[in-house]
């Protein structure tokens, strides 16, 4: 690795600095994973909202929680809306995920460039890129120890 910049100034100076942009772009990517992560769980509760809610009387009384406040609305009147944020909520995890799929191919390229190899713990060395997707994530063996 060099340790000149280009004219340009847009290269790295020094191991320090790319290591510190490829940990910058790792955060990106997990602050993206997470939100991707948010966004789903929300639209699983629109989901299971919809489907409690859609077999009753339509002019049934409901409640729902609009900025902070609690408003008495009918079935009729808050099931639409439900929809619409759900479909909105599934757009913006479709542009999150275009987005995190740009990232890992700028880490991709970034790792290729510099030549970036992750360590793992027992010493074997292994491209990041080889990696699975989902690895980042913790796995639950066993029986949660109780019930809620």
């Amino acid at each position: 690795m060099t340790n000149k910049v280009e004219a340009d100034g847009k290269e790295p100076m020094n191991e320090q600095a790319v290591a510190n942009i490829y940990g910058s772009m790792r955060s990106d990517l997990n602050q993206l994973y997470s939100k991707i992560t948010e966004l789903e769980m929300e639209v699983s509760e629109h989901s299971l909202v919809m489907g409690a809610i859609q077999p009753l009387d339509p002019s049934r009384r409901c409640y729902r929680m609009i900025g902070g406040v609690l408003v008495e609305r009918t079935i009729n009147e808050v099931l639409p809306a439900v929809q619409r944020n759900k479909e909105g909520l599934e757009e913006v995890i479709f542009r999150l995920n275009e987005a995190l799929e740009r990232k890992k191919k700028e880490i991709i390229d970034f790792e290729a460039k510099y030549k970036i190899k992750i360590r793992k713990s027992d010493g074997e060395v292994k491209d990041d890129a080889g990696r699975k997707e989902g690895s980042a994530q913790g796995v639950l063996v066993g029986p949660a120890g109780g019930e809620e």
